[in-house]
């Protein structure tokens, strides 16, 4: 059952990918990376993480707001997609491990070019 959920949320994850590249017009969704989603056991919730390259918080929140009000497109769309008894009510999440990754890099550097 392990090995259905994680292919189940590599598709889902595909195809948000997708629709937000082809499908959402709300500027404020442009430049959007999903980064991956996590399905409850029974495939009922979904949360997507996505990151934004902004580190400005007014960015994050005008994208968190984009992506909520295009839930409802994002999710018809991935019913008419992939074929699932029920289609998962999705929930966004920003993914802070791509701005702590960045935040690394960046000590680092310092680090480096004290030495």
């Amino acid at each position: 059952m392990k090995h259905r959920i994680e292919r189940v949320e590599t598709q889902i994850q595909r195809e948000i990918d997708d629709i937000i590249l082809k499908d959402v017009n709300d500027p404020r969704v442009q430049g959007v990376t999903i980064t991956g989603v996590k399905l409850t056991g029974d495939l009922q919730q979904a949360t997507v993480y996505f990151s934004v390259l902004s580190e400005k918080a007014s960015d994050v929140q005008a994208t968190q707001a984009g992506l909520d009000k295009a839930r409802g497109l994002i999710r018809r769309e991935v019913a008419q997609r992939i074929r699932l008894f029920k289609v998962p009510e999705i929930t966004f999440v920003q993914d802070e491990s791509v701005r702590y990754g960045s935040h690394i890099d960046k000590l680092l550097a310092e680090l480096n070019s004290k030495e």
